[in-house]
C-alpha cells in the first residue's frame, strides 16, 4: 500500500489524484489487478468523473452545496460540519481501478478525484495496488 499525503486549499475542493494512483501502480509493477483508492476520513470521499473541463467539478461541488447546505437548522452534530459527512456519505470513500498492461482503465475524459467537504485539510489518500 502507497499513502499520499494531500494537502487542501478550500473549504470544498475536488483534487485530480489519477498521477498519484498511475505512481502507485507503476511503483507496484503489477501489469493486470486492480488498484483500490482508498479515503481514511469521514468528511473526504474519492469519485471518478470527468477531468477535461473544469467547470464540472464546479458545478458538482455547487450541486452538492445545494443539496446539502452547510447550515441547516435541524443538523445537530457539535461540529457543525454534518453537510461535510453527507457529501463523503454522498462521494464513497472508495474506488477500484481496473489496470491493465501496466496502466489505469479509466475512459477519455475520467480522472480520479479526492474529494475535500471540510476543509482547508491535510489529509491521507491511501493506494492498493492487487495483482489479478
Amino acid at each position: 500500500m502507497k499513502t499520499f499525503n494531500i494537502s487542501t486549499s478550500y473549504h470544498d475542493q475536488m483534487v485530480e489524484v489519477s498521477g498519484l494512483v498511475r505512481e502507485a501502480v507503476r511503483e507496484s509493477g503489477v501489469q493486470e489487478g486492480h488498484a483500490i483508492v482508498y479515503c481514511p476520513h469521514t468528511t473526504a470521499g474519492i469519485a471518478i468523473n470527468e477531468n477535461a473541463d473544469p467547470d464540472v467539478v464546479r458545478d458538482v461541488l455547487r450541486r452538492l452545496d445545494e443539496v446539502y447546505p452547510w447550515k441547516h437548522s435541524l443538523d445537530r452534530h457539535a461540529e457543525g460540519n454534518t453537510a461535510a459527512h453527507m457529501k463523503a456519505i454522498t462521494t464513497g470513500t472508495s474506488q477500484m481501478v481496473l489496470i491493465s498492461g501496466g496502466r489505469l482503465v479509466l475512459g477519455t475524459w475520467q480522472g480520479i478525484y479526492f474529494c475535500e467537504f471540510d476543509g482547508p485539510r491535510s489529509r491521507k489518500l491511501h493506494v492498493k495496488v492487487i495483482k489479478g
